[in-house]
């Protein structure tokens, strides 16, 4: 618990007697490697902060995933917007790894949001975060090429994602296939 309060404590800072009003709401849960925290089409009810493994989540189209983020140690995580709406989740968040995660209700979150400045001012900081990541990730999605899109990736702060995730699913987060991957590496490996 002391992970889930330190990680919170860093977006919004929040007294000792407004915690307790989520603290019996938490629990620990493990998603074994290949299963899903929220699968597509099922409603979202849950927040979750991962305090070990790892998690990607992704849209299918035409029965083809397209990964958008991969989430490590420390990172909340949850299909933000179906928890908002209440309506199905349009995205699977899958666990890559075995992944052991504190969770509470999105439900509790948003009853605190009415009664606490502070946990409000953790509910907008979330979603400013979450809307950050989704302007980058669009930005470069749109205006950079496959070959741009990997150079940012290396030379940004998400190095877990080379160091962790499989080169088929960074293949896949880039929006290239393996093979454009495995040429843009080696073109970038020559001109070093």
């Amino acid at each position: 618990m002391n992970i889930l309060k330190k990680q919170i404590n860093k977006i919004a800072a929040i007294p000792d007697e407004e915690w307790e009003m989520l603290h019996p709401h938490i629990s620990e849960v493990i998603v074994k490697k290949g299963e899903n925290m929220v699968k597509e089409g099922e409603r979202a009810k849950t927040v979750g902060l991962i305090l070990e493994g790892q998690m990607r989540h992704y849209y299918t189209r035409d029965g083809e995933e397209k990964t958008t983020y991969f989430y490590f140690e420390n990172a909340f995580v949850s299909a933000y917007v179906s928890c908002i709406t209440g309506q199905p989740s349009l995205l699977t968040i899958e666990a890559l790894a075995d992944t052991r995660l504190l969770i509470f209700p999105y439900a509790k979150l948003k009853e605190l949001f009415s009664i606490s400045i502070h946990w409000e001012r953790f509910g907008r900081h979330i979603a400013e975060w979450a809307m950050m990541g989704l302007e980058e990730r669009m930005v470069g999605l749109l205006t950079l090429s496959p070959e741009e899109r990997y150079h940012a990736l290396l030379t940004s702060n998400k190095t877990k994602i080379m160091e962790r995730i499989p080169q088929h699913l960074i293949a896949n987060y880039l929006g290239i296939t393996p093979v454009s991957l495995s040429r843009i590496r080696n073109r970038a490996t020559k001109k070093r």
